[in-house]
Parts: structure tokens; C-alpha cells; sequence
């Protein structure tokens, strides 16, 4: 177990990693290689209506530096080199840090509206308190400030995030159906103080055995969604999801499908 707080962004990851990760409505098709030259190339494809996009990424690693780039259908390109024997932890223009009761990152996005994003954890593995905020320094103003807590257990998680710049609370609350923490049952409720409106799910995950596993989730606005995910072969997953509106069941449901390869 880490000794710190972990960064801010760990804040409600949990509970948000099993009511959103995974679930979608789209074909979604993935291969990713890897060769003896440290180098990992990754192509995706995703089809979304009657629009297909995609793209290419590849990382490259040596000793303590590492190259990501990535162009997609779109003409757009990313690249990211990272230095990990300077400090602790140093990306171009992305600085994190960690101690073992504190950590602190800081990101300069260099564009034609240069941002600033901070964030700043203070505490221990079992409770942790963090903050975030965004910065333009073209228009002189915040564009985000959020504040959080989290709370672990061997067996359970629970946080709370106030975002939206004080405009939304959230908290969750996940619990391990086992010693493993392969199962496990969540709850969130969220409520958005400008509309007055609530929001309040519930869901899941249950591993059939070691290679399939099985999610849901339903919130009070009658959405209901499901998934199965199986390993098809070491590193390969294939997952089908659906989502279906139980206030309107005229409606056709949504399917979505993913398959990872990974040779």
C-alpha cells in the first residue's frame, strides 16, 4: 500500500470506475502490440452512428524516458516525453510530486488560451483531503475549483467532491463483496444546487469466475445499464453493453461492443 494520499484525481475514482468505465454505446475494436525494442504501438477504431474514427498510438521506453505520440483520423497529433530520474515524477510542461503525507501536481496547457491546472492532497492512505483548480491566463479567470474528501477501509471507500465551482456535490460510497475486491456493490448521489436536481445510482460489479465479469447500474431517472466483460484469451477482452430507459420503454435500447486484443 502506497504510503501517501495518492493525487486528487484518485478522489472518487473508485465509485466513478464502476458506474462509467467500460459501458458504452458505440463499436469500439482495439490491437495493441508490443516488440523486444520497448516500443508499444496501440490502434484504435470506433464506430459511433454512421461516423468511424480512429487512432494510432505508440510509446516508446528507454532506461528512464519515455515517448508517447498519437494521431488520430482527425489530422490531430499529441506527443508527451517524460523524465522520470530528474524529479520524482516530470513530464513536459506537468510536474507531480509526492510525499508521504502530501502530493501536488501542476499542468501548463501551452495553447492559444494558455491554462494552468493545480492540485494539491493532503493526508494519509486510510484519509486524504485535496483540492483542484483551474486558471486562463488569457481571460484572467478560474475555469474550475473543486474540493474533495475520501475515506479507506480494507473493505470500503466513501468521498465527496464539491465541483462545478460549488455548484454540485457528489459522494459515493463503494463496498468489496470480497477478499479479492473482484465484486463489489456502489452507491452516488448527486445533487446540482442551480437546477435543484438530484441525482441518485446504484450498481455493481460480480465476477463469474476468473475471467468474466458482470456490471449494472441503475439511477432514479430510469436508466438502467449492463455489461459483460470476458477475457477471450490472456489479454483479450470482449465486452457487450446495453442500456435501456425503463420510463421509455418504446424506445430501442442501446448496444454497445468493444474488443481489446492484445497478442
Amino acid at each position: 500500500m502506497s504510503k501517501g494520499p495518492g493525487l486528487f484525481a484518485d478522489i472518487g475514482k473508485k465509485a466513478k470506475d464502476l458506474l462509467t468505465k467500460d459501458y458504452n454505446s458505440d463499436q469500439k475494436f482495439s490491437v495493441s502490440t508490443y516488440s523486444d525494442a520497448r516500443v508499444a504501438l496501440t490502434s484504435t477504431a470506433v464506430k459511433k452512428g454512421g461516423l468511424l474514427t480512429g487512432d494510432v498510438a505508440a510509446l516508446y521506453k528507454h532506461k528512464n524516458t519515455t515517448f508517447d505520440v498519437k494521431v488520430d483520423t482527425e489530422s490531430n497529433m499529441s506527443a508527451t516525453l517524460t523524465f522520470t530520474d530528474l524529479l520524482p515524477s516530470t513530464k513536459t510542461l506537468e510536474f507531480q510530486y509526492f510525499h508521504d503525507h502530501a502530493s501536488f501536481t501542476t499542468a501548463i496547457a501551452l495553447n492559444q488560451s494558455p491554462a494552468i491546472d493545480v492540485t494539491a492532497t493532503i493526508g494519509t492512505p486510510a484519509i486524504a483531503f485535496g483540492a483542484e483548480a483551474g486558471y486562463d491566463t488569457t481571460s484572467g479567470s478560474f475555469t474550475k475549483y473543486t474540493a474533495g474528501i475520501s475515506v479507506t477501509k480494507p473493505d470500503s471507500y466513501a468521498s465527496i467532491i464539491l465541483g462545478d465551482k460549488g455548484d454540485s456535490i457528489r459522494a459515493s460510497y463503494v463496498h468489496h463483496l470480497d477478499l479479492l475486491k473482484k465484486s463489489a456493490a456502489v452507491g452516488e448521489i448527486t445533487r446540482r444546487f442551480s437546477s435543484n436536481e438530484n441525482t441518485f445510482t446504484v450498481g455493481g460489479s460480480f465476477a463469474v469466475d476468473h475471467l468474466t465479469v458482470v456490471k449494472a447500474k441503475l439511477n432514479n431517472h430510469g436508466k438502467l445499464g449492463a455489461l459483460v466483460q470476458h477475457e477471450v484469451i490472456p489479454m483479450s477482452v470482449l465486452t457487450i453493453s446495453s442500456e435501456v430507459d425503463t420510463k421509455a420503454l418504446d424506445k430501442n435500447p442501446r448496444f454497445g461492443l468493444a474488443i481489446a486484443l492484445k497478442p
